[in-house]
């Protein structure tokens, strides 16, 4: 009788909460034993740590990476009649964030090479209605922040990095979301960093705008029970930011956790008629997701579920041709490559402590599949 195959997991997070066991609960019983709950030392203690880790003078711990983006954009003071420059090759949030706070996403296409923004296009795409540009650090792969600041320099604009997908990521020295005006994580736990629900971080260099985030993640109030403006309810709870505070001290053990089975992949995927991740010249790619691109994806995708190994699409169709923006005006074409990688890319399983086993499990699927 043929032994039955065993999948091969997306993501095994399980796998994690084990080793995190005995700490996490411990930091439960002793936020509990604090009666502290929400915005307490372990928020503040976290905040400080993550500020310190990404290079930026302040962080502001948020309720998810959404309202890192809406809040910046609020305290930008960013909103109807504004344009924000950001990609249509992202999770759906990035432009969410922009239409939420009433502005407009003006969509620039993607390089082939990184799937981050394409900078030489952006100039080209700025009116006078323009206010920011929101790059996103795509699958883990830093966007070209020195172009990006050089363009937002010269045109007086602000820059919101959307760094949900690549906490730790470099540009040279500097890691994202040190750059811009803010930069905006997310703690799913599917990313680098996460969380065991949901949470957030915006970091930024400017006093002033960290004393307005502080107002608009707590109903914007500026003390006790008085509001100074509409703000909302987004605030990191203490058992979150407690478990957070535990896995950044191995953030870094992770991330070359991460980058070694992506070296693993690329190793046993060459020659395959298939692309796979490119690395920046001068930084360093964390690999949220390993994505590469293939041309009959839809039918290799469907090969690798019936041998038990999980994939994933990010994303299916970019945001330019999504229905919710049909009265923008674009149509097919107008974003060659963001279409392209719509249609071609493809997510492997990739996380730290990933056996090599099943690595070779998907390389060799792949493999019969094409």
């Amino acid at each position: 009788m043929q032994a039955a195959v065993e999948p091969v997991p997306f993501l095994n997070l399980s796998r994690e909460y084990q080793e995190l066991e005995a700490e996490w609960h411990s930091a439960i019983r002793a936020a509990g034993n604090s009666g502290v709950f929400i915005l307490g030392p372990n928020v503040t203690g976290f905040e400080q740590e993550f500020a310190a880790y990404v290079g930026a003078p302040y962080a502001i711990a948020v309720a998810n990476g959404t309202d890192a983006l809406i809040l910046s954009l609020r305290a930008l003071d960013i909103g109807p009649g504004d344009e924000v420059i950001t990609t249509p090759f992202t999770f759906f949030a990035t432009a969410e964030a922009i239409t939420l706070v009433g502005a407009t996403p003006i969509f620039v296409d993607i390089e082939e090479n990184s799937f981050d923004i394409d900078a030489k296009a952006i100039a080209a795409r700025i009116t006078g209605r323009t206010r920011a540009i929101i790059p996103v650090h795509l699958y883990g792969y830093p966007a070209a922040m020195n172009e990006i600041m050089a363009i937002a320099r010269a045109r007086n604009l602000a820059v919101i990095e959307d760094s949900a997908q690549a906490c730790g990521a470099m540009v040279g020295d500097g890691r994202v979301g040190s750059f811009g005006a803010s930069g905006c994580f997310s703690f799913y736990p599917t990313k680098v960093l996460g969380c065991y629900g949901d949470g957030g971080m915006v970091t930024t260099s400017s006093a002033s705008m960290l004393e307005q985030l502080k107002r608009l993640r707590n109903h914007g109030a500026y003390q006790l029970f008085l509001h100074g403006e509409i703000g909302y309810n987004s605030r990191l709870d203490e058992i979150q930011a407690a478990l957070l505070r535990i896995k950044l001290r191995t953030i870094e053990r992770d991330i070359a956790e991460r980058r070694r089975v992506a070296a693993e992949y690329t190793e046993r995927l060459a020659g395959l008629t298939i692309t796979v991740p490119s690395q920046p010249r001068d930084g360093r790619h964390v690999f949220n997701l390993y994505t590469i691109c293939i041309n009959n994806r839809d039918a290799v995708r469907q090969k690798l579920a019936e041998l038990k190994i999980a994939t994933s699409i990010c994303y299916p169709r970019p945001l330019h041709l999504q229905e919710v923006y049909r009265s923008l005006g674009y149509k097919t074409g107008d974003l060659p490559v963001s279409e392209t990688a719509a249609n071609q890319t493809l997510s492997l399983p990739i996380y730290p402590g990933m056996p090599v086993s099943h690595i070779d499990r998907v390389c060799d699927s792949i493999r019969r599949a094409i």
